[in-house]
């Protein structure tokens, strides 16, 4: 809340009227301002001060439309981005049903209330499914800060038990090369090099507790097999699709041609169609083995790995063990 009764306050408080009331279609009146600024702040206020205030907040560059009363009509966000904000809170997988309506409520206070009028059937958060982990906020700006400085970080890594509570994989505190977070399928993921091994690790960040920031300087990328030559983020993303650490393959499919948009959706632009007609597209991917291996049996009814072999035996194998299941 702002001082009331201080003069110096009136344009912040004009300000903020012109925030929550008015849009390019609500305009404000001088005298709806000023009882406004009676109602919501205790200020007194003429109309010259009111115009007087404005015309200096338009001199600061604020977009305020004055020809047919008071409007403001261009703000940090508009509608639609603050929307697309909103929907990436409402439906990020990572931060708890608390955190998540704080934030919302944040993005709702730098729009006017007509907007926050247009969204207000948004679902009800705690029927969201949300992360149990009340500390993935601030384990996320721990890590922020220690890819920002080049320091390792330790954590607990962690798995959900029966009881719905997080229970350590390891009784031990990983030590972690972090390089850079990422957001995939609703989760965040940090990519980095477990120290005692020199291969790209992926780590669901709300599954860590206990995250700290160490002295120690990271392992330099070009000494952790996969990042000799630095994280090219849009190609390591398309090929690990469900963020499982490993190399990536060439991977040879057979689909219909109607996938054809889904698997530039998953595996980007870097796609080479080796054989198409009306019914039958092939393609080559480079995709992790294992996230593959989950991205075929995802898409079973239509899709067929041809190669590499063990990718393809490994499928078969796991077919049979679904039939074996289904059939008792």
């Amino acid at each position: 809340m702002y001082a009331t009764g201080n003069k110096k306050m009136l344009n912040m408080l004009i300000l903020e009227i012109l925030r929550h009331y008015t849009d390019e279609n609500h305009a404000l009146t001088q005298q709806d301002i000023i009882k406004l600024l009676d109602k919501n702040y205790g200020m007194a206020c003429d109309r010259r001060s009111v115009k007087a205030n404005v015309l200096s907040l338009k001199e600061l560059g604020y977009d305020i439309d004055m020809e047919d009363g008071y409007r403001l009509l261009t703000r940090e966000f508009d509608d639609a981005e603050l929307r697309i904000l909103i929907d990436s809170v409402l439906f990020s997988k990572s931060i708890s049903t608390k955190q998540a309506k704080d934030l919302i409520n944040k993005i709702q206070g730098l729009a006017s209330n007509y907007f926050n009028a247009k969204v207000s059937h948004v679902s009800n958060l705690p029927e969201l499914n949300r992360t149990i982990n009340k500390q993935a906020m601030y384990g996320l700006d721990t890590l922020n800060d220690a890819i920002a400085s080049k320091h390792q970080v330790s954590f607990m890594y962690n798995d959900v038990g029966t009881d719905f509570k997080l229970h350590p994989r390891w009784n031990m505190h990983y030590i972690v090369n972090p390089y850079q977070i990422v957001a995939c399928n609703g989760r965040f993921y940090l990519i980095g090099n477990y120290d005692k091994y020199d291969n790209v690790s992926h780590f669901r960040i709300d599954k860590m507790t206990d995250v700290k920031e160490l002295d120690t300087k990271i392992k330099p990328m070009k000494k952790v097999e996969g990042l000799e030559h630095g994280l090219n983020l849009p190609k390591h993303m398309a090929e690990h699709v469900y963020m499982f650490s490993g190399p990536a393959v060439a991977v040879k499919i057979e689909t219909i041609a109607g996938m054809f948009t889904d698997i530039v959706d998953w595996f980007g632009t870097d796609v080479k169609v080796l054989e198409e007609d009306e019914d039958k597209l092939v393609v080559r991917v480079n995709c992790n083995e294992e996230a593959m291996r989950y991205w075929a049996m995802q898409y079973g009814t239509c899709v067929e790995v041809l190669e590499p072999e063990s990718l393809r035996n490994q499928i078969i194998a796991d077919i049979k063990d679904m039939q074996k299941r289904y059939s008792d």
